[in-house]
């Protein structure tokens, strides 16, 4: 059976780290790092994100602000709100949940929040600067991954990863963090996507397998080598309410050498690493941070 790779617990144990980080940072400045969150419509599912990440920052003593803002608000309306948030010192980093309503355009606000404080890496200047080489900050689910694989000592360097999606929220960052010429990098990587031909023969040829491709229990253990590592970034909702991953984890975990389960994997990691980016822009903003070990 494979071994469970426990998100919620690496995630208090960097939470750790970041609560005392900041704790010196304040000492030092007399300043808290602040991340201000904007929430449009009543989304539950953006409710419940937003809400969890407010207590996270609570947690580790992190300033936080929310935004609630109603399903009608307008894309000027959002966009004033945003240049506020931009121009306000106390904030260093932006969170625009996402979905927005239909009559928002997602490129527009997002390509609004000021580099510097785009602490998601959403923005097109932060993914341009993460192809070449040179983040600012890492998008917070590919950096959770990375660091579930770095600090359960899964070798990274010379393994072949396969991704399954190419969102730019996941697959295509973490491709190229993964790819880079750089300490917890240089893997070969392949990304398959719902386009893909036969994309249980490229599954089966990864070392470190990642599933973001949003279906429920897609990857099954006849599409995974034996020994193989397994990141589920997938959470979906099933007909009975249950929450399952994009990995069907009971057929898996039997083949896989190791595992992320859901929940409790890779969730409560992307938003330590919000946590970790906001903190990182309070400290040096504008520069590159320095690279987790």
């Amino acid at each position: 059976m494979a071994t469970i790779l426990d998100g919620k617990k690496l995630a208090q144990i960097i939470q750790a780290e970041i609560k005392a980080e900041i704790a010196e940072f304040h000492r030092q400045t007399g300043q808290r790092p602040g991340l201000a969150a904007v929430l449009v419509g009543d989304n539950p599912a953006s409710q419940i994100y937003v809400r969890n990440k407010r207590l996270a920052c609570d947690r580790v003593g992190m300033a936080s602000w929310l935004h609630e803002l109603p399903p009608s608000t307008t894309q000027t309306h959002l966009l004033e709100l945003i240049a506020k948030l931009n121009t306000d010192a106390q904030v260093h980093g932006i969170l625009v949940q996402l979905p927005l309503p239909k009559q928002i355009d997602e490129s527009v606000i997002v390509q609004a929040v000021a580099p510097e404080k785009d602490v998601d890496g959403f923005g097109t200047q932060n993914l341009g600067l993460l192809a070449a080489g040179l983040a600012r900050y890492y998008p917070c689910t590919p950096f959770g991954v990375q660091q579930i694989l770095l600090r359960n000592g899964i070798a990274i360097d010379g393994r072949h990863v396969v991704i399954v999606g190419r969102s730019n929220i996941v697959g295509k960052p973490l491709a190229l963090m993964l790819m880079q010429k750089a300490e917890g990098a240089n893997a070969t990587v392949t990304v398959c996507h719902s386009r893909s031909r036969d994309i249980g023969s490229l599954t089966r040829l990864g070392d470190i397998v990642v599933v973001a491709i949003g279906q429920a229990r897609f990857l099954k253990a006849d599409m995974v080598k034996p020994g193989a590592v397994v990141i589920d970034v997938g959470m979906n909702r099933l007909p009975d309410g249950k929450l399952a991953g994009d990995v069907a984890f009971d057929e898996v975990e039997k083949v896989a050498a190791a595992i992320t389960p859901v929940p409790g994997g890779v969730g409560p990691m992307t938003i330590t690493m919000l946590l970790w980016n906001t903190l990182r822009a309070a400290q040096t903003l504008g520069r590159a941070p320095r690279r987790m070990a």
